[in-house]
């Protein structure tokens, strides 16, 4: 006896969602964004809202909802949650962007018309703080001498270290230095400030000096130095070193020319958050180098002063128009000097990348 077959009429099958749904234009995120910064501006006026950061904010949240209600209606609910988590993505890109943006545009406005030839070049030593003139040249010797003090110190153990930890570390020891490096990641600046003074200071009787500081910068540094770097040398793959192994090439030397040279990219830039974070550090400068108004080019005699404290002192101590514009006038080159040293650090990274050919 044959089986029985049933045909089901075209139009009682189940029918689904078609392969082309109906789409937005491309132009309508744009268009969404553009209505709900009117709408959101509109908001603000109507409810006397001053401050142009709750517009900000109600637009953003009319950006979210009615992203998602055109998409829901139009595309589906499947596709409308695809576009509301892009939609949160540029918001909080966004959030983070216009601050950073602000901030550094308003330091150029009011930097910009104090930093010249004379301003960079030319010490507060004989100067009136509640008059016109002075310069940032003795801070800023100050500072490129503790930071690179710092450097000296912190990047060599913090390499080390992060090599130990990716390439050697097995057991208790690898642990106790892995807890202490994430300890010593939160310690707040004073802290290490504190304990410089109280070991080197006071129990050893060394005076205030610029190395005094690069010492508490240096312990600042070191925890990101290890964190960065063993996170990069976490990336370079093991069929590398396996590779290198089976050539016969010891271990060491793997390191130093293959493992090293891969991640020295993600290194350098690790690098250069380090000392982007030192650099304006003012807490320890204030209790270790103490701070002065001549030009001290030797920073293991006498105190010395740096950018950070310069900014500090001209803007809380003076407290008048000369002194607002001497610290935005150093506040734009601090920004400069780490921005320069973020581009010099791409540019050694991009030159000494794998995909260079070296």
């Amino acid at each position: 006896m044959s089986a029985a077959t049933t045909s089901v009429p075209a139009d009682a099958r189940p029918v689904g969602r078609p392969l082309t749904a109906n789409r937005l234009p491309r132009w309508a995120p744009a268009a969404v964004a553009a209505g709900s910064i009117a709408l959101g501006c509109g908001i603000g006026a109507v409810g006397g809202l001053e401050s142009h950061l709750q517009w900000g904010l109600i637009s953003a949240l009319l950006f979210l909802a009615i992203s998602y209600g055109i998409a829901a209606r139009v595309e589906g609910r499947r596709q409308a949650k695809d576009r509301f988590a892009t939609s949160v993505v540029w918001v909080a890109f966004i959030l983070a962007v216009v601050p950073l943006a602000a901030l550094t545009i308003y330091t150029v406005q009011q930097g910009a018309e104090v930093v010249n030839g004379d301003f960079l070049t030319h010490s507060m030593k004989g100067v009136r703080y509640s008059g016109p003139g002075g310069g940032i040249y003795h801070a800023l010797i100050g500072t490129i001498q503790q930071v690179l003090l710092a450097t000296a110190m912190a990047a060599p153990i913090g390499l080390l270290t992060a090599v130990y930890l990716v390439e050697y570390g097995r057991g208790r020891l690898a642990k106790a230095v892995t807890f202490f490096v994430d300890v010593m990641t939160g310690v707040p600046s004073i802290v290490a400030g504190l304990f410089i003074l109280s070991l080197w200071n006071i129990a050893l009787g060394f005076s205030y000096s610029g190395f005094s500081g690069s010492l508490a910068l240096a312990i600042l540094m070191m925890p990101v130095v290890v964190r960065s770097t063993e996170e990069m040398l976490k990336l370079v793959p093991n069929e590398l070193r396996e590779a290198s192994y089976a050539l016969g090439v010891p271990k060491w030397k793997t390191i130093l020319r293959i493992v090293l040279p891969t991640a020295i990219g993600g290194i350098t830039t690790g690098l250069m958050l380090a000392v982007a974070r030192i650099t304006g550090e003012t807490a320890p400068v204030m209790m270790l180098v103490f701070g002065a108004d001549f030009i001290n080019s030797d920073p293991f005699n006498g105190p010395q002063q740096s950018l950070p404290m310069y900014i500090w002192q001209q803007y809380a101590v003076v407290n008048n128009d000369y002194g607002y514009a001497r610290a935005w006038g150093a506040a734009l080159v601090l920004i400069a000097f780490v921005m320069g040293l973020n581009l010099i650090a791409r540019g050694i990274a991009r030159w000494r990348s794998p995909k260079g050919g070296r």
